[in-house]
């Protein structure tokens, strides 16, 4: 398969954990929108869900479809998010945010029982960091909140460039109205620590590390898609 065939073979294995009267999270990127198309194909068909959009990008694509939507106000519990990633590691934690959306993508996870996320093989690593780790971050005071998250990394004996997203138009804004710091960390051995460090950073609205919140992972590779639990449940059954 092709990465697109990969993309959409894991969001069809993860559309069978989607039952009639859910209230779905619906995630943002490449991934979750074939998701989205195909999730559209089983709302026409009949099945009843209401889903809550982790970005106005996926909130166009599901109106555009016929997907029911809410807001997180109107339903602040939800049973399931369904959502891709940038990197995933042998604990289920996860790089969000190459979109733009992962301040919504984990106030949404947080607010749903189950997170499961959907990947092609390549976002598979022994060690999170070959991505470089999306920081949403305050537009006021840019300057000095970078050099505080470049403080913040060496401190665990991170470096590496620490760039504000650009856009052809200027810095890119994410939904909330924020900027995004990419940060080019490499291996990231300990992203408790780092998270901490961060979240002590006054300008950081919230990063991209997904720590503890995904269930599991429907990964699409050449073989067709398989599940992954967290390692610890793995040696733990």
């Amino acid at each position: 398969m092709d990465a697109h065939a990969m993309k959409v073979e894991a969001a069809r294995a993860a559309l069978a954990h989607v039952e009639d009267g859910m209230r779905l999270g619906i995630g943002t990127g490449s991934t979750a929108a074939e998701f989205v198309r195909l999730l559209a194909e089983r709302v026409a068909k009949g099945l009843s869900v209401v889903g809550v959009p982790t970005s106005e990008r996926t909130a166009t694509q599901c109106r555009e479809l016929g997907v029911p939507l809410a807001t997180l106000e109107e339903m602040p519990e939800l049973h399931l998010t369904i959502d891709g990633a940038d990197e995933f590691d042998a604990d289920l934690t996860l790089i969000k945010g190459g979109g733009g959306a992962l301040l919504r993508e984990k106030i949404v996870a947080a607010a749903s029982e189950r997170m499961i996320v959907i990947a092609d093989e390549s976002k598979r690593v022994d060690m999170l960091g070959r991505f470089p780790l999306p920081i949403e971050v305050n537009a006021f005071g840019l300057a000095a909140t970078r050099i505080a998250v470049e403080r913040a990394a060496r401190s665990i004996g991170l470096g590496g460039p620490v760039e504000l997203r650009m856009t052809e138009n200027g810095p890119f804004v994410t939904d909330g109205g924020h900027f995004v710091l990419d940060a080019s960390f490499g291996r990231i051995r300990d992203p408790r620590a780092l998270s901490g460090l961060l979240h002590a950073v006054p300008g950081v609205v919230e990063h991209g590390l997904f720590i503890g919140m995904a269930d599991l992972v429907i990964v699409a590779g050449a073989a067709g898609a398989q599940t992954v639990r967290p390692r610890a449940v793995q040696q733990n059954p």
